[in-house]
């Protein structure tokens, strides 16, 4: 097909970037279309901070004058001063099965990367860490969860073929919630809890939350500052991601751990939401929302979304003193299993934590990279 690669500048331009996605999926058995209000917001910088310190510039490839396949280019210059880096992502790349579509734009995006000086394109990312990262590589006929990639199976290799390479895995667990946990386990959670030296705090209502939901964030800011690809937050963001993050919160799954006043291990779960998301269509109407309401009460998957404890405090069992009630709370609410997240390939310890608990690696995402030859 004759392909002609076109910037986007217009709303009109951004309305077909978005909804290209509705019609790409249209019949993908297992994809969850994003909240397409809420991809509205991600692209306008007055409501995305990271825009304001960002190079980025969205694509799409038009055949016979009608978008086909689309991709965003990024250059994250607080993250890069930050990591010394000149690094440039690419992130929301869509595309049919056609290797002239996948080369076009991502070619576009190396050409654009190098114009400014960047040394590697890597991806799928995107300016935060909480977007999803990295395409789905195992376990596609697993549900997926709140931010992260559902592709097709053939995108991973058309970036292959386009020379890209491994950077980095992420692997999720699923552990079965209805498993006999090992005697040691409950006998480190009361060792801790009976000494008193550190505090559990368990909530009932998101207004009890509401008080810690930024230290929690200030906290994850320290946890993740040397992650792959971590972009720190500052104040403004994280009282963004805050007032994002309170409406989805289930109090049940949310933990915290103190000692004296000083907040040193969080946790945060919640039920999976895919099918109450499928159903609303993207949309948050009243009846969008009533799905997803339903979908949290009827769903048997409790999903992980971030966690962290203090560097100092970390192989002292905060993270039992956390997961054990976890458990406890999933199993009395009904939920059969747990999805880990993202946790990289390379991170031992966690690993080490998740598969203590029967966990059994059931998806990888994996993230590219490609070096830019001047």
């Amino acid at each position: 097909m004759s392909l002609k690669i076109k910037v986007v500048r217009t709303k009109d331009d951004l309305k077909e970037f978005i909804f290209l996605t509705k019609k790409l999926h249209r019949n993908h058995y297992g994809w969850v279309p994003p909240v397409y209000s809420n991809e509205r917001s991600y692209f306008d910088p007055a409501k995305n901070r990271a825009l304001t310190y960002s190079d980025y510039i969205l694509l799409l490839a038009l055949s016979d004058g009608k978008p086909v396949a689309r991709i965003m280019g990024m250059i994250n210059n607080r993250c890069n001063e930050y990591r010394h880096e000149r690094y440039a992502r690419f992130g929301y790349l869509e595309c049919p099965d056609d290797q002239e579509a996948a080369h076009a734009l991502l070619s576009y995006v190396e050409d654009w990367a190098r114009e400014k000086g960047m040394t590697r394109v890597a991806g799928p990312m995107g300016l935060y860490n909480q977007d999803p990262a990295g395409f789905l590589v195992e376990g596609f006929e697993h549900n997926p969860t709140i931010n992260t990639n559902y592709n097709f199976e053939f995108i991973p290799g058309l970036l292959e073929k386009e020379s890209y390479v491994k950077d980095v895995d992420y692997v999720v667990y699923k552990i079965d919630l209805l498993r006999n946990l090992p005697d040691f386990y409950h006998g480190i959670y009361k060792r801790i809890a009976d000494r008193g030296e550190y505090k559990l705090k368990e909530f009932t209502t998101r207004k009890q939350i509401k008080e810690y939901i930024l230290p929690i964030l200030e906290l994850m800011n320290e946890c993740f500052a040397e992650l792959y690809g971590y972009n720190p937050l500052d104040d403004i963001e994280m009282r963004i991601l805050a007032k994002r993050f309170m409406p989805v919160l289930d109090p049940r799954f949310v933990k915290v751990v103190t000692k004296g006043e000083e907040i040193i291990g969080f946790n945060i779960a919640m039920p999976n939401l895919s099918e109450g998301f499928r159903k609303a269509g993207g949309r948050l109407t009243p009846l969008g929302i009533l799905y997803i309401l339903l979908a949290a009460r009827r769903s048997r998957q409790l999903d992980s979304l971030i966690g962290g404890i203090r560097k100092e405090y970390r192989g002292r069992g905060i993270d039992v003193l956390m997961g054990y009630p976890t458990i406890l709370a999933a199993r009395k609410a009904g939920f059969v299993f747990a999805d880990s997240h993202h946790e990289l390939e390379d991170n031992k310890k966690v690993r080490a934590e998740m598969e203590r608990l029967g966990g059994e690696v059931y998806k990888r995402y994996r993230v590219y990279r490609k070096e830019l030859v001047f």
